[in-house]
């Protein structure tokens, strides 16, 4: 059996696309990280899907992005925006938190012997993170084969963004059919503690939407009157 790596916040797409992966014949070896953000409810979340999706192996690694803050999901002063989605880069947008998340799945698939990272970036229903674009990815990929002992022996690795162009009702359609429970999932920037979503920040209006635009009953948590 093939091994990947997979990072998995606990939202919706990375459940999606480790459904993805598990389906294409992969032994999963999941990678979570608490890297400072303001809730841990996601972390809570990772666990349950990465169990209910028969994940091989489920690893959470802490590292400290909130030192440098800077962004709403890691700093406390810094509010969630819950106006609604707004043009260009928003203040949740986490500095280089996706080059040093896929820096650590890297060095995972090193160990463990996998050729493949699993990716949950989305380019089309998506607050305009500038490290989840495709152009982004690709140089990754390019970036990780020239810097480690594995693709310079011979063995490249491939970075692979399943649902970068699908839209978030696709992403739920597709998730559906595989089977994945998105009640255990938790997307929101603001959960409470016991991972009720806020309903009103840019995380919680994609995934409403999704759901509407899929025709498919949304099973999210939400905090009363939301």
């Amino acid at each position: 059996m093939k091994t990947a790596v997979v990072l998995l916040s606990g939202g919706l797409d990375s459940a999606t696309v480790l459904a993805m992966a598990h389906e294409q014949g992969y032994a999963c070896h999941c990678l979570s990280m608490d890297y400072g953000q303001r809730h841990r409810a996601e972390l809570a979340a990772a666990a349950r899907v990465a169990k209910a999706l028969g994940a091989a192996h489920h690893r959470v690694v802490k590292i400290d992005l909130a030192g440098f803050g800077g962004s709403a999901l890691t700093d406390t002063n810094i509010a969630v925006p819950t106006g609604g989605i707004a043009p260009g880069i928003p203040v949740t947008y986490v500095p280089a938190r996706n080059t040093i998340l896929l820096s650590f799945a890297l060095a995972n698939a090193e160990v463990a012997g996998a050729n493949d990272i699993f990716f949950g970036a989305n380019a089309v229903d998506y607050s305009g993170y500038p490290d989840c674009r495709p152009d982004y990815v690709k140089a990754y990929e390019a970036m990780a084969n020239l810097a480690t002992k594995a693709a310079v022996e011979g063995s490249r690795l491939t970075i692979h963004t399943p649902i970068i162009a699908m839209s978030k009702a696709d992403i739920i359609r597709r998730g559906v059919a595989l089977g994945v429970d998105y009640a255990s999932t938790v997307s929101c920037y603001q959960p409470t503690d016991d991972g009720l979503a806020c309903g009103a920040c840019d995380a919680c209006r994609l995934r409403r939407a999704g759901f509407e635009q899929a025709g498919i009953n949304d099973p999210t948590r939400y905090v009363k009157n939301s």
